[in-house]
């Protein structure tokens, strides 16, 4: 985990005092995030999301980042996984009567063998935002939010409907507004590489018990 960078949280000056159990030290002006607890709640997130797979349970991850964009896309694939990697629209779950009619047309123009020129921006721009939610029926049953500050939209969408989520929270978020919450910096792309690998492994061999 120290490879990774997971211990290294924000300034001194930026920060939310509801983090402070979680936090270890201060190094030359920033925090630095307990690796023992950051070790024991990734440990409960992997058995919740093992558990959840078992029983068939769907999954959404959320990383917007440009750095992760290929990670969530490879991680999502491997655990058979929904995902938003460009941007978070607004009303994508509180509306989500809106959002299955845009992923009937994006399907439908995906299967049109002849395509007008106009139709193709239209399928681009909903390739951009829905490829990696194309194939979702429903609602997700666990949204696995990779950086609570920056998907804000995404983490009310699932407050306001009681979906379960689980947070990577640096040392300027706010654990009480996640179900599950993994203390960990979300920044750097080898700390968000090291927790998100462990969470779709735990997924992966939760589907694999499924079948």
């Amino acid at each position: 985990m120290i490879r990774s960078g997971v211990h290294l949280g924000h300034s001194t000056r930026k920060w939310n005092p509801r983090m402070d159990p979680y936090i270890s030290a201060k190094f030359k002006g920033i925090y630095i995030t307990n690796l023992t607890k950051t070790a024991r709640f990734l440990s409960e997130a992997c058995n919740l999301v093992f558990n959840a797979a078992k029983r068939d349970k769907t999954f959404l991850i959320v990383g917007t980042k440009k750095k992760i964009a290929d990670l969530v896309v490879s991680a999502a694939e491997k655990a058979r996984c929904h995902y938003i990697n460009k941007k978070w629209l607004g009303g994508m779950l509180t509306n989500w009567s809106t959002t299955e009619t845009r992923l009937n047309k994006f399907k439908n123009l995906r299967a049109k063998q002849n395509i007008t020129r106009q139709n193709y921006k239209k399928l681009c721009a909903l390739q951009r935002y829905f490829d990696g939610v194309k194939y979702m029926t429903k609602l997700p049953d666990i949204v696995i939010i990779l950086d609570q500050k920056k998907e804000s939209k995404a983490l009310r969408e699932c407050i306001l409907l009681d979906i379960p989520t689980i947070c990577l929270i640096d040392t300027n978020c706010d654990p009480d507004l996640s179900d599950f919450f993994i203390p960990a910096n979300d920044d750097a792309r080898a700390s968000i590489k090291y927790i998100l690998n462990y969470l779709i492994l735990a997924i992966h061999k939760g589907y694999s018990y499924s079948i």
